[in-house]
């Protein structure tokens, strides 16, 4: 169930539309289900006429109110208005039960609550099958005004236990930092520009992305300023110094043929300037980007299971910001998957927590550098194929953080970002794949032999990786690492342990993408009988973060 809550001036004016029937040609039957004494006169099932009985509602409604205003205590909008939706799926409720919704919000949002003999005077008012208007003057019987502060918070919350009690559908509820949603009126416009998104989604996604990819509040300006048919304008304090910016897409114009200018925050809460201003000067550059990217990212599992909730969402937010730039990075066939991808990822970026964005620092500077450097590995995309499964399974952490943090709408928008991650990667990964086993395939026997140090090494996994189509070419990896004088099985435990492979859908072509990489450092000679292995310097250890 969604609650639409509203307030107005004209209490006649509300009962008028709720009861109309001849220019909302929705509207069929329309008649009470409850009100605040259940004596109130009902228009719709009345023998002393419409209009009459209309007027009569109106007054009873308004008694308060012209009490108060003839002590100059009456509020200018006085008319508080609530509309309850169930889903499309749900059964039709009957009066009753829609009349006991309604008693239950006015008492939850505090309009007339339980047992409070001054509580407001309001109506319920049905003309659908599937929902109802609630309709109450804000005075309260002993002329005060009611408090019905955070009215859509309290609503809502009611709403979801009642979703349960009556057996409906659950809706996926939110936490006050979704980005706001495009209008009906800017739907339409978009449609009629032949845009299948509105001006406010487009900006949304320009900005983000040139978030993701500045070193600086100068250099994001500037961005947005070199991209094509995006309008910026910068707000300057007395002193100088900027306060803020807003942005317009270039024909996009109201009735007065003027550009529509949408601030950072009303394209969504963490794209206002000083939030922007903070991410950005939480940032570390590194001289290996991609090898940064990927450490850090794989770290992210790890830091969404042992780090502080602040430090958890700065993870998050930092991989957001890699999503938003891996279309600038991908080639042309996966760049529309990564954008909506990127785009579904975007709600699940933010929650009430306050992100401690130095955590994340490393990360966020090696996205900026990365989009400046090439791929040092060559054009068959093993680098960039090893990036999108460490991402998804950095992904699939996150769905289970914001599980766990009740944060439903994020677990939802993670999901669907996941489900195009996942596609993209199985494509992506299919090249580098078939040049290995092509250019060198594994013989049967070197598989045998290579098979038995799987079982040893990931006994747990096995089954799962020698059943896989990968694991031809992760036999081929284990053999150049073999010819390099590695040792198969130390080779697969240690990649193993540089992140574990439950979450893997594919682990036999992770374990490959972490072998190639690893084959290509300087090996450490195998111990032989004349010459004992020396135990590890701690120092040189490669840190997993």
């Amino acid at each position: 169930m969604i609650a639409k809550i509203s307030g107005g001036r004209s209490t006649a004016g509300l009962i008028r539309y709720l009861f109309d029937t001849k220019k909302a040609k929705d509207h069929t039957d329309p008649h009470l289900v409850a009100s605040w004494d259940g004596f109130a006169p009902d228009p719709g099932r009345t023998t002393d006429g419409f209009d009459v009985t209309k007027k009569l509602l109106v007054a009873d409604l308004d008694l308060h109110v012209k009490q108060a205003e003839r002590l100059g205590r009456a509020p200018e909008r006085h008319v508080w208005h609530c509309s309850i939706r169930a889903a499309e799926t749900d059964r039709h409720l009957s009066d009753e039960e829609w009349a006991d919704i309604a008693r239950r919000i006015v008492a939850a949002t505090g309009i007339a609550p339980d047992g409070d003999p001054d509580g407001c005077r309001w109506v319920a008012v049905r003309h659908a099958p599937d929902h109802i208007h609630i309709a109450a003057t804000k005075l309260r019987a002993d002329l005060r005004t009611a408090r019905h502060w955070n009215d859509y918070l309290t609503a809502d919350r009611e709403l979801a236990a009642i979703e349960k009690e009556y057996s409906l559908h659950q809706v996926v509820r939110g936490d006050r930092t979704a980005a706001k949603r495009p209008t009906r009126a800017e739907q339409e416009k978009a449609k009629r520009a032949g845009h299948d998104r509105t001006a406010r989604e487009r900006l949304r996604a320009t900005v983000r992305t040139a978030v993701a990819a500045a070193t600086s509040t100068e250099e994001f300006v500037r961005l947005l300023e070199h991209t094509d048919g995006v309008l910026v304008d910068v707000k300057h304090f007395p002193s100088g110094d900027v306060r803020g910016y807003t942005v317009a897409l270039e024909g996009d114009t109201n009735g007065q043929q003027e550009p529509v200018w949408f601030s950072g925050s009303e394209l969504a809460p963490d794209l206002s300037w000083p939030k922007i201003r903070t991410r950005l000067t939480a940032t570390t550059r590194t001289s290996h980007p991609w090898h940064t990217v990927l450490a850090a990212a794989e770290y992210i599992p790890h830091a969404l299971t042992h780090d502080d909730a602040p430090a958890a969402q700065a993870h998050i937010t930092a991989l957001a910001e890699t999503l938003d730039a891996l279309p600038l990075l991908a080639p042309t066939p996966y760049k529309e998957e990564l954008r909506q991808a990127a785009a579904a990822f975007e709600r699940a970026s933010r929650s009430r927590v306050h992100a401690a964005n130095q955590h994340a620092a490393h990360l966020r500077g090696a996205i900026k550098d990365m989009l400046r450097t090439s791929p040092p590995h060559g054009p068959d995309g093993t680098l960039l194929a090893l990036l999108l499964d460490t991402i998804v399974l950095a992904v699939i952490a996150t769905v289970r953080w914001h599980d766990l943090q009740r944060h439903d709408q994020q677990v939802a928008s993670a999901h669907e970002a996941l489900t195009r991650l996942q596609a993209v990667a199985d494509r992506a990964a299919a090249l580098p794949l078939a040049t290995l086993t092509r250019v060198a395939p594994a013989s049967d026997i070197s598989q045998l032999h290579y098979a038995r140090a799987v079982r040893v090494a990931l006994p747990e996994h096995a089954e799962k990786i020698l059943g896989a189509p990968d694991w031809a070419a992760l036999a081929v990896v284990l053999a150049r690492a073999d010819a390099d004088g590695r040792d198969p099985t130390e080779v697969l435990r240690k990649a193993a342990d540089q992140r574990p492979l439950d979450d893997a859908r594919h682990p036999a072509r992770l374990l490959t993408w972490r072998i190639q990489q690893e084959i290509q450092r300087p090996p450490t000679p195998r111990p032989t009988p004349s010459a004992p292995a020396t135990a590890p310097n701690p120092s040189t250890r490669r840190s997993h973060r």
